[in-house]
């Protein structure tokens, strides 16, 4: 039974109750949310150590982080450590993007290691296996894509990406209207190959039956790809993206019918006065299922500081409804990331998050920020420390701008406005 078909008959499992404790509500509120659809509780059925996380309306907005080999860098001890800081940073969700090195390996030791949500894109592992068998992209088939599918669900992957919505109709949209990118998302374009190539439907939209059955078979979330994200910002919010989260809304219903859950995936590069549109697009097309979102990234010309235009984009959009942020690191788009760019990452998105959640109302947000304000007022270093999103660098930080003993900072000195306020105001500067 997966957590929708239990949500649905009323039953409270184990997993809504630990979710809900992380949230601060009932294993009962969670249930509801769930069987509406608008939260998702991925928990693959072989994913045996993990700590369930509930992603939805209504939630913290939660931060996921990528990692996984490459070609260039097969090395699994690399990612291994990764995995390790992007959970210490505080990433809610993992995903596996392999492509390099041995794939089956990758993928079962991080989901055995890793205590949150595992998310795969099994295509990337179907067309390298196919490569290895001496045969090209357009040569997979059908059944290699299945194959690939259920390996990912029987191995533990609480999520999987699959670009289901990347139909002839939409392809046929593309070429009519065009684009300056065209496709710049990998799954979207593997699918789009086969496609042309074969003149034939995409096979995980014309058999997408079968892919509810080994979802529901493992209980595995459906991660509703956006194989046409615009990769620009001309390309935001047009005809192809559009037509197929349409076709994506058509997909939540069915996944829900047949017991499944399922989140939609969206864009992408966005400028800042079109991305509240877009949630609101999704929200309306999709029948409110949750939204995940690669940024917005809201300009294309800062290669090196892309954290950052996600970061601005992502608390905007989170803010608008989106529930699940993946990060962007600073390699983003030139680079495959090391361990501190992953840190870097995942801080900023999560910075982005809790933005957007003290405008959501999420419980304990303010609070957490009031409680750093009175901190800050009591000139409180360590518990401004303890509160920081980064304790560890707001601690060097503080250690490297001044002495260990010096009560006010190097910034102001002297001039201190929280010690200057206090003498006339008559507040105290102790406790918090």
């Amino acid at each position: 039974m997966t957590q929708l078909e239990a949500a649905k008959k009323g039953i409270v499992t184990e997993q809504m109750s630990k979710a809900g404790e992380l949230e601060g509500i009932s294993g009962e509120e969670l249930r509801q949310k769930i069987a509406s659809g608008e939260v998702v509780l991925p928990c693959n059925i072989n994913h045996k150590n993990i700590r369930p996380i509930a992603v939805g309306k209504g939630l913290s907005t939660k931060v996921n982080a990528n990692i996984g080999t490459s070609d260039a860098y097969p090395e699994l001890a690399k990612e291994m450590t990764k995995l390790d800081v992007a959970i210490q940073a505080g990433a809610h969700s993992i995903m596996d993007l392999s492509t390099g090195g041995d794939i089956d390996l990758v993928r079962k030791s991080i989901i055995e290691a890793c205590p949150v949500m595992v998310g795969t894109v099994p295509l990337y592992q179907v067309l390298v296996d196919t490569q290895k068998t001496g045969r090209g992209l357009v040569e997979m088939t059908a059944d290699d894509i299945f194959t690939g599918i259920e390996k990912h669900c029987q191995d533990g992957a609480d999520f999987i990406t699959v670009h289901c919505g990347v139909t002839m109709d939409v392809i046929n949209e593309l070429k009519e209207k065009g684009r300056v990118m065209d496709i710049v998302s990998r799954g979207g374009s593997f699918i789009t190959a086969w496609m042309l190539h074969h003149q034939k439907q995409n096979p995980l939209f014309e058999q997408y039956d079968r892919l509810l059955e080994m979802a529901l078979k493992y209980d595995v979330t459906l991660s509703l790809g956006d194989g046409l994200r615009p990769g620009c910002l001309a390309d935001a919010t047009d005809a192809p993206q559009i037509k197929e989260l349409i076709t994506l809304g058509g997909l939540v219903k069915r996944a829900w019918e047949a017991g499944v859950q399922v989140m939609v995936e969206g864009p992408g590069h966005v400028p800042l006065n079109q991305i509240t549109a877009n949630m609101q697009l999704e929200k309306t097309l999709c029948h409110n299922a949750p939204f995940y979102v690669l940024g917005p990234l809201v300009t294309d010309v800062a290669p090196g500081y892309d954290h950052i235009t996600s970061a601005i984009g992502g608390a905007i959009a989170a803010s608008s409804g989106a529930d699940f942020l993946c990060y962007v690191t600073p390699a983003e788009h030139l680079g495959l990331p090391t361990e501190e760019d992953v840190k870097e990452g995942v801080i900023a998105a999560r910075i982005a998050a809790h933005a957007a959640d003290l405008v959501k109302g999420v419980k304990g947000a303010w609070e957490w920020d009031l409680k750093m304000a009175k901190a800050r007022k009591a000139l409180d270093w360590k518990k401004q420390i303890e509160l920081s999103i980064d304790p560890e660098k707001a601690a060097k930080m503080r250690k490297d701008k001044n002495d260990d003993d010096q009560e006010r900072c190097t910034m102001c000195g002297k001039f201190c406005a929280y010690q200057l306020i206090s003498e006339y105001m008559g507040t105290s500067f102790t406790g918090c």
